[in-house]
């Protein structure tokens, strides 16, 4: 999986999604928005928090008018990356749009399973930063709630889930080869998190961006290999049953040396008022 726009790119993954509507700009951060790349299908069952943002009005209908992912946290709230709800990918304000649906429970994107759920709000990240992609989270709040079972608990700052070398997964319904791709059904695939210092190495500024380990972490194999993509971008990076990351950017999808870069969910919860970022259950040492 990853971003929303060709990792390779290095832009937001979430643009990759809406490459049929929405003519691609100059090379930028990629965000991811695809489905894992090296990964393999799972039912959402696997993963009930995983959610796909939806506009058919924007991006038809042949995926369910899917163009990024997000994950669930509270039964009426959902995180996603910021560049998701940008502007410049939906064509009008998120608020704005009325058909803008968050859709659980569903493996595949064609299958009636599940539900599809408007929004009551849409909040991006005041101090998010589009050129660095730092601070790259955006909070929705769902007119109807979810079963507690699709919730999935955020890792607070010092939780042992972000040491270096935890496997990981991250889901999506993002780009599944890195070449454009795209699944219907539910992809995973496991990564392992990376050391901040070799995720610096790989992204030291210029145009493969610059890697800022307040705000980010990053995940998969030096040598390259499973990997978010584009249309993945906002959904989850789960270790240990604790949410540690969404998907965000990266140069390419499974290249050597150029690991998924994720946003860090310690800064979410960090900048988040308790109020949104629902209840939290302990981890060990807590």
């Amino acid at each position: 999986m990853r971003r929303s726009i060709a990792r390779a790119l290095i832009r937001p993954l979430a643009l990759a999604a809406t490459m049929t509507a929405i003519p691609l700009m100059g090379a930028a951060p990629v965000a991811a928005d695809s489905v894992v790349v090296g990964g393999f299908p799972i039912e959402i069952s696997q993963a009930p928090w995983t959610v796909a943002l939806s506009s058919r009005d924007r991006f038809g209908g042949t995926r369910a008018g899917q163009f990024c992912g997000g994950v669930a946290v509270s039964r009426t709230t959902v995180l996603t990356a910021a560049h998701c709800v940008a502007e410049e990918v939906l064509g009008a304000p998120a608020n704005q749009m009325r058909d803008l649906k968050v859709i659980a429970g569903r493996t595949d994107l064609l299958s009636g399973e599940g539900e599809e759920i408007a929004l009551k709000d849409a909040r991006v990240n005041p101090h998010y930063d589009a050129v660095t992609n730092s601070g790259d989270f955006a909070v929705l709040t769902l007119a109807a709630p979810l079963p507690q079972s699709a919730v999935v608990a955020m890792a607070p700052a010092g939780d042992p889930a972000y040491t270096a070398g935890t496997q990981a997964m991250v889901s999506g319904w993002g780009d599944t080869t890195g070449g454009g791709t795209y699944a219907h059904r539910l992809h995973a695939a496991r990564v392992r998190v990376l050391a901040d210092d070799l995720c610096a190495r790989a992204y030291p500024g210029g145009l493969d961006g610059v890697y800022r380990a307040d705000s980010m972490l990053c995940a998969g194999e030096v040598a390259g290999g499973p990997d978010a993509c584009q249309g993945d971008s906002g959904g989850p990076l789960v270790a240990s049953g604790r949410l540690i990351g969404l998907v965000s950017w990266g140069s390419g999808c499974g290249r050597p040396g150029s690991p998924g870069v994720y946003t860090r969910v310690s800064d979410v919860l960090r900048t988040l008022k308790p109020a949104a970022a629902g209840p939290q259950r302990p981890h060990k040492g807590s």
